[in-house]
């Protein structure tokens, strides 16, 4: 029944890619070109601070186009079937030997938590949906190890010195979680300034993390 509701829909709606919008064979798919284009796995750059604390950081796309589309598309007006074009980038990156060499290293995946009141508007954390099938696929267990403890500001409206005062002690170590000593991947979908991703990595090694490794959907610093 599931193969033959799937080839209705192919037949009603022809699978496209994403960014030229050309008929691709597979729904999710994107053509050759477009694809790279998107995937562009780069290292992230990290102040002194962050560097004390996150152990190597890592993009897969550049924010711009369509894949700042699928992200923004998903995240505000809950676009779930963008997942599928998310997720084929993800198979792509796969080849990736630094890539591959991180999530060899690690024990767990944590992601960036939203404030409970907003995750339940929002109906999810795009971080996990983001990632879930990637790991699942990797054996990496996610797990909630870190909690969101008050509302915080857009930090994109932010200077430095405000952003640093938003997120002070916006974040805790969830209960019952096991961070000694273990390798710690920890996921967002998207790094624009760091501040949060910086802030998340230094809970986690102050709770007994051995190392915290870093890796976004994408993001606009190279």
């Amino acid at each position: 029944m599931a193969d033959l509701i799937a080839a209705l829909l192919d037949f009603l709606f022809p699978p496209h890619c994403p960014l030229c919008h050309a008929y691709v064979e597979t729904r999710g798919g994107w053509c050759p070109a477009c694809l790279q284009q998107a995937l562009q796995p780069h290292r992230l750059p990290l102040s002194v601070p962050m560097q004390a604390v996150i152990a190597d950081a890592w993009a897969l796309g550049v924010y711009r186009g369509s894949l700042r589309d699928l992200i923004r598309h998903l995240k505000y007006q809950k676009q779930r079937s963008n997942l599928s074009y998310i997720e084929t980038l993800l198979q792509s990156a796969e080849r990736v030997s630094q890539l591959t060499g991180m999530l060899a290293a690690i024990d767990m995946a944590v992601p960036v938590p939203l404030y409970p009141a907003k995750e339940k508007q929002r109906g999810f954390n795009q971080t996990e949906l983001i990632f879930t099938k990637f790991l699942a696929h990797k054996h990496v267990p996610l797990v909630r190890a870190l909690q969101r403890t008050r509302p915080t500001k857009p930090m994109y409206e932010l200077n430095e010195r405000e952003r640093a005062i938003n997120l002070r002690d916006a974040f805790a170590v969830a209960d019952n979680a096991q961070l000694t000593g273990k390798r710690i991947l920890l996921l967002d979908d998207i790094f624009t300034s760091g501040a949060t991703t910086g802030e998340c990595a230094r809970v986690l090694k102050k709770a007994g993390a051995k190392d915290v490794y870093v890796l976004v959907l994408a993001s606009d610093h190279r």
